[in-house]
């Protein structure tokens, strides 16, 4: 399957160009989401919350372990922040953008942004370099910890706000068009879920720019791409919220380990 890549603007609403390709491809990208200083700003809110995790030792936020890792000079970074809306302002205020309520109309009556459930904000910041330990992910979907935890599979989309500008060559999110309608049996054994890396020659590098903004539906194959380049040049952050629909199910500080993310501890190393 060949898709022509293409680009959109979010407004106050989708309009039908729009839907329609969300719902062909289970993809959108959006150019110019944020400023180059929102994004920033961002950033360096970011860096305000690894400071507090790594001085306050936090291992899990509400259940969720923290991944940390090294930089590239080896100091220690947190790689991985579940929840981390809940752990700035900056970020919390992001969730208010008018915009981000357009994108509920994907999945339709019912559909929430998930800032309290799932991981939360989850923002990834991802270094190539002598002792990085999280480069890349294997092949997934989103949908399989509905089908592990429920038993059945709810609506779910993938937010994902990018705060780095990639090329294909620097890696990031690799995506096969058009998976969101695939059945069960395929969404299950399509793939070796997370220890799958190899290319698959339908898939589609999504290179967006810093402050863009791209939207995946949860049954959509995908899997990040390490980067061939090393140093500096190899590090990118980005920010994924999910949109959802079914029981409201918030977390808290008290919310158990669940087994999927104990093990994902192992395999995304």
């Amino acid at each position: 399957m060949s898709v022509a890549y293409q680009t959109f603007t979010l407004g106050n609403a989708l309009t039908e160009e729009q839907q329609s390709f969300f719902e062909e491809n289970g993809y959108i990208h959006f150019s110019n989401f944020l400023t180059p200083e929102q994004v920033q700003e961002i950033v360096n809110a970011s860096e305000e919350v690894q400071q507090r995790w790594i001085s306050g030792n936090v291992e899990k936020v509400n259940g969720v372990p923290v991944k940390y890792g090294k930089d590239l000079d080896g100091q220690p970074i947190v790689q991985r922040f579940a929840f981390i809306n809940q752990h700035t302002r900056v970020l919390s205020d992001l969730l208010k953008d008018n915009r981000l309520q357009t994108l509920l109309q994907l999945i339709g009556p019912g559909a929430r942004i998930g800032e309290n459930e799932k991981d939360g904000m989850v923002l990834n910041h991802y270094v190539n370099g002598p002792e990085s330990t999280f480069t890349k992910m294997g092949w997934h979907t989103d949908g399989l910890r509905d089908i592990f935890l429920h038993g059945k599979l709810n609506p779910m989309l993938n937010v994902g706000i990018h705060l780095s500008n990639l090329r294909p060559e620097n890696g990031g999110l690799r995506i096969i068009p058009g998976t969101h309608r695939q059945n069960i049996f395929s969404m299950l054994f399509r793939k070796k879920y997370f220890i799958g890396h190899k290319p698959d020659k339908h898939e589609l590098a999504i290179a967006p720019n810093a402050g863009d903004l791209t939207v995946h539906d949860g049954r959509l194959w995908h899997r990040v791409a390490q980067s061939n380049v090393i140093g500096e040049a190899s590090r990118r952050r980005v920010i994924y919220v999910p949109i959802i629909a079914g029981k409201y199910e918030p977390k808290h500080e008290n919310s158990p380990t669940l087994l999927y993310q104990r093990l994902a501890g192992v395999i995304l190393k």
